[in-house]
């Protein structure tokens, strides 16, 4: 689609000059996020040792760090933490151990999701979001377990299955079905695939034995569940908010997946030092060349042209759960509520019948790393 005169393009923004990975700040911050949680996972075995009710604390501290852990993986699998790529390759398969999770898999999907953000007619989301129609034509039954999956609560569970069963799984049935829709997409990603579950499984059973299986799988299941839980809430409303950009191929435009389909998430300083500074999301996705330590600079210095942006707070983010479904007649997200005024019922029915895809197509055929529409700034 061509942009109309006088609106914003990619062109106006400030990128390029933000786009420098420095090793020495990509250094400290892999030190300074290492040593605290290796750190804490040594109090926290002490602690268990004196009485349980000392853990709750390092638990919650050691789950941060190893949100910081997973967002320093997502800066290597944009190849933008260190400037050498076998750094960040090294460093990013580290991270993915320590959060039990394939990194070089996770990367070339998550550089789908780039490719394709605010385009609901191919990627739904962390999700996996319906249409009205779709919503609409499933059981009372279908009604309440599409929501109460999708209920913050969930994220515990959920991320839990997300981080300590489902690369496990996914390797067991990718090596035994003959389903085309395996977890990995060339050579690299299967053999990088298989050696990150044989050292987590191996190091999961060696450290067991060692330390005892009680206190090293207790402390581990915890910190895997809250951890994801934080990243996987952080993720979630970075994309559903209320009027979330959300489009059909023929009518999306990356940079408006960008601006409308990505919120500013305004945290606290000490949780933006966690996340590696992923609240400033509108600029991630303008250029994911840019490393998390420039994306604040980045984004004061383009301040002016993010004045409509979506804003959240730690505030509203529990506000964002209930938008839940995509309405394809308005372009945005909707609420499960908002279906009882009767407007929902009046969305084209060839509009949601156009978004038949199936979503097992997501992530297919993408490479991890591969560009995205003008990042070269």
């Amino acid at each position: 689609m061509r942009r109309p005169a006088g609106t914003i393009t990619r062109f106006d923004f400030r990128l390029k000059p933000y786009m420098v990975c420095r090793n020495d700040v990509a250094a400290w911050q892999v030190t300074n996020t290492l040593v605290p949680y290796f750190l804490l996972w040594w109090l926290s075995l002490k602690a268990a040792a004196i009485s349980l009710w000392l853990l709750p604390p390092l638990l919650v501290l050691l789950s941060f760090f190893s949100v910081g852990c997973f967002s320093l993986m997502h800066d290597c699998g944009h190849d933008v933490l260190f400037r050498s790529r076998r750094l960040n390759r090294a460093c990013g398969f580290l991270f993915g151990l320590i959060n039990a999770m394939p990194q070089l898999a996770w990367s070339r999907d998550h550089a789908f999701h780039h490719k394709t953000n605010g385009n609901w007619e191919l990627y739904r989301g962390v999700a996996d979001s319906h249409t009205v129609d779709e919503f609409l034509s499933s059981s009372g039954f279908q009604h309440k377990l599409y929501a109460g999956l999708r209920h913050p609560a969930m994220a515990i569970p959920g991320g839990f299955y997300y981080l300590a069963i489902k690369p496990r799984l996914d390797l067991l049935l990718g090596l035994t079905t003959r389903s085309t829709l395996k977890p990995w997409a060339n050579k690299a990603e299967f053999n990088d695939f298989v050696l990150s579950n044989l050292i987590t499984c191996a190091g999961a059973l060696a450290l067991g034995w060692w330390l005892g299986y009680g206190p090293f799988l207790g402390i581990y299941a915890a910190v895997l569940a809250m951890s994801a839980a934080i990243f996987i809430d952080i993720f979630f409303v970075q994309y559903i908010f209320e009027k979330s950009y959300a489009r059909n191929s023929e009518n999306w435009e990356y940079l408006d997946g960008a601006l409308k389909g990505t919120s500013y998430l305004q945290l606290p300083a000490i949780l933006r030092w966690f996340t590696a500074d992923i609240g400033y999301h509108n600029i991630h996705h303008l250029s994911e060349r840019i490393p998390n330590y420039q994306l604040r600079l980045c984004h004061e210095r383009n301040q002016h042209l993010l004045a409509d942006v979506p804003i959240l707070k730690l505030s509203t983010m529990l506000e964002c759960s209930k938008f839940l479904l995509w309405d394809p007649s308005v372009g945005h997200l909707v609420t499960i509520a908002s279906l009882s005024d009767g407007r929902a019922a009046e969305v084209s029915r060839d509009s949601a019948q156009a978004v038949q895809q199936p979503r097992s197509a997501q992530g297919a055929g993408t490479e991890a790393g591969s560009a995205v529409p003008g990042s070269d700034g």
